[in-house]
C-alpha cells in the first residue's frame, strides 16, 4: 500500500474535524459558567449549555432527571474525553417526559441546554453533594464513539504470495515479522428521537 493513502486519509479526517459544527438543537448563545460556580448559588435563571457522562437516569412521574459528571465541551458541543476531558464536578439536568434509563445508560455522553434553577442535594457515598440543577429544554444523547480494534502483529511467510522467493520476507529464507495494525471503525447508531412533552 502506498504511503500516500494513509496520509491522504489523515488529512481528510483533520479537514472534516475542522469543519465540525454544533448540532442544530444545541446552537445558541449561553453563559460561560462552571458547575463549581453554579454550586455557590446566585446564578439562577442563567442559560447554560453543559455536557458530560451520565452517572444515572431517574424517571419521575412528570419528568426525567439525568445526573452527570460534567466535562468541558469541544467545538461540536460534545463532551471531551481522555486527557482533555477533565472532570468539572457534577450537575443534574431535568426535562419533562420519560427517558428510558436503558437507553440513557451510565457512561453515555449527553449535552443539555437550559436554565439554572438552584441546587439539589444528594448523597455521593456519605457526602452531601450540591448538584447545580438545569431545567433542560434540550437533551442531546450523542452516538457512541466508533470502536477501534487493534489486531496483533503477525508473522509473514516469504514463500507465500508473488515472488515465492527467499527475499520476499524480511530476512532471507526465514520470512519476517511485520507488525501491522488494522483499525475497524463501526458506524455509530443514530441517536433515539426525543420524546414529545
Amino acid at each position: 500500500m502506498s504511503l500516500y493513502r494513509p496520509l491522504t486519509l489523515a488529512a481528510a479526517l483533520a479537514l472534516l474535524a475542522g469543519c465540525a459544527t454544533i448540532p442544530k438543537p444545541l446552537e445558541g448563545t449561553y453563559t460561560d459558567i462552571s458547575t463549581a460556580s453554579a454550586q455557590q448559588g446566585g446564578a439562577g435563571g442563567t442559560r447554560v449549555r453543559w455536557g458530560g457522562e451520565i452517572i444515572k437516569t431517574e424517571p419521575g412521574p412528570q419528568q426525567t432527571c439525568f445526573y452527570l459528571l460534567s466535562r468541558p465541551l469541544d467545538s461540536q458541543a460534545r463532551p471531551k474525553t481522555g486527557n482533555s476531558g477533565e472532570n468539572q464536578g457534577r450537575f443534574v439536568a431535568c426535562r419533562d417526559g420519560f427517558y428510558d434509563p436503558e437507553v440513557f445508560v451510565r457512561g453515555r455522553e449527553l449535552t443539555v441546554t437550559g436554565t439554572l434553577h438552584g441546587t439539589v442535594s444528594q448523597k455521593v457515598g456519605e457526602f452531601d453533594y450540591a448538584y447545580p440543577r438545569v431545567e433542560a429544554d434540550v437533551v442531546y444523547l450523542w452516538p457512541k464513539r466508533p470502536v477501534m480494534v487493534n489486531y496483533p502483529a503477525s508473522f509473514y511467510d516469504p514463500f507465500w504470495g508473488p515472488g515465492f522467493g527467499p527475499y520476499w520476507g524480511g530476512y532471507p529464507y526465514y520470512g519476517g515479522y511485520y507488525p501491522h495494525r488494522v483499525i475497524v471503525v463501526r458506524p455509530p447508531p443514530a441517536p433515539p428521537p426525543a420524546p414529545k412533552p
